[in-house]
């Protein structure tokens, strides 16, 4: 549970180094599951959760490190379907 809220930390102060891995992380924390996409998905990547709401991110390439702008929309987003109540 410490790393849990380590990493949700982490990610409420919108690091400028944060990884794939870290953001589908904190997806899953959140209820959301990576929607299995066929071969010609390229790099859009979906996460559904329980009530049927749907994120659809870029995955970055080549380097994993996601944009600022990504993590403030996916606050935004978390923000809004009542998955974070910090704001």
């Amino acid at each position: 549970m410490i790393r849990q809220n380590k990493l949700m930390t982490r990610f409420l102060a919108r690091p400028k180094d944060l990884t794939w891995d870290e953001l589908v992380s904190v997806l899953n924390l959140c209820g959301y599951q990576e929607l299995q996409t066929g071969k010609t998905g390229g790099s859009r990547r979906k996460f559904i959760d329980g009530h049927q709401h749907i994120i659809s991110l870029h995955k970055p390439h080549p380097k994993l490190i996601v944009k600022s702008y990504v993590i403030n929309q996916v606050i935004d987003n978390l923000t809004d379907k009542g998955k974070l109540k910090y704001e």
